[in-house]
């Protein structure tokens, strides 16, 4: 089978569409005919060796996975050749093929697509963790979204929509601003050309931002910080902005709000069952239209280094696609 994955650190160029071995599930795995693989930022990031956690080499981008499954290991029951399935795999996602544990795969629900199933796991799954295991948001709560036109961040947007939040979408241009927007957002900030402080202090009242969602960090993390509410849950998701930022403590202390940390990876690890509804109740909203993935684009495997080259540029708006297939 055909895969798309590096050796040695570097940038986008360093893929390579290679030839491996067939894989074969060993107990308890299934083998998975890869029809769409999720990229995301990080996806970047560990391509550079800059991530938190360093990958083994070779290795492939892509930590979520959709297609059908081809073969069954020993004890898997629950699961038959033929079937659709999803999963959050953490990486190695670019190939024609991939094994995964049967207990991580979930069924896609039928009138939900390949493509629109693989872009659920991983941004999808850290917004709901994120504003309801971590966030603890009630309906009628103000959110604001840093990043918002991002694969995460519009997610976010969405899942702070459904849950019954005002959303504020902070993004860098108001074509960012506009799809933030179609998805779910009341207000948006252009961090561009506006005083990002001033205008979440304006668009609350003077009172702050109850929830704040940082996919962003960097020079935009202190100022988000200021504008947060008496007793406000700022969550730290990630740095797309490069920069991780450090905080005057001073200002947790005084505003009474709590900084809390969100790590997907980690829940899965701890709380597979937990995880496992937040997927099962995610595809059901997606079956049913009330969250839909925003698909920037689908590349063939052979573009995965062009997709990345998107993505470490800052030029999507939601989810890039790889399909292995063609």
């Amino acid at each position: 089978m055909r895969v798309a994955q590096y050796s040695e650190f570097g940038g986008p160029e360093k893929l390579r569409i290679e030839e491996v071995p067939d894989p074969t599930p060993a107990e308890g795995e299934i083998v998975v005919r890869v029809a769409a693989v999720g990229l995301n930022f990080f996806d970047t990031l560990q391509l550079r060796n800059r991530y938190q956690v360093t990958p083994t080499l070779p290795h492939s981008p892509g930590g979520e996975v959709a297609g059908t499954v081809e073969a069954v290991g020993l004890g898997v029951s629950s699961l038959v050749p033929g079937q659709r399935v999803v999963a959050s795999i953490g990486g190695n996602g670019c190939r024609q093929k991939v094994t995964i544990k049967a207990s991580n795969a979930v069924p896609i629900p039928d009138g939900v697509s390949d493509e629109a199933a693989a872009g659920i796991p991983v941004t999808y799954g850290t917004a709901l963790h994120g504003l309801k295991d971590r966030g603890r948001l009630r309906p009628g709560e103000t959110v604001a979204v840093l990043g918002a036109a991002g694969g995460a961040g519009l997610a976010a947007v969405e899942i702070a929509t459904l849950m019954g939040g005002r959303v504020i979408a902070v993004a860098s241009s108001a074509d960012k601003l506009a799809i933030a927007k179609a998805h779910g957002a009341a207000e948006g900030i252009d961090h561009q050309t506006e005083d990002l402080k001033i205008r979440l202090k304006e668009l609350t009242g003077g009172t702050g931002v109850d929830v704040l969602y940082d996919c962003v960090g960097g020079p935009h993390a202190e100022p988000a910080l200021r504008a947060m509410a008496w007793e406000g849950r700022y969550l730290v998701v990630g740095f797309a902005a490069g920069e991780i930022p450090r905080f005057p403590l001073n200002l947790v202390m005084l505003k009474g709000c709590s900084v809390v940390g969100v790590l997907l990876s980690g829940f899965v690890a701890r709380h597979p069952d937990r995880h496992r509804a937040n997927m099962v109740e995610l595809l059901e909203w997606c079956r049913q239209g009330k969250i839909v993935p925003h698909i920037h684009g689908v590349f063939p495997l052979a573009g995965t280094a062009t997709a990345l080259g998107l993505i470490e540029g800052r030029k999507v708006t939601g989810k890039v696609i790889i399909n292995p297939q063609l």
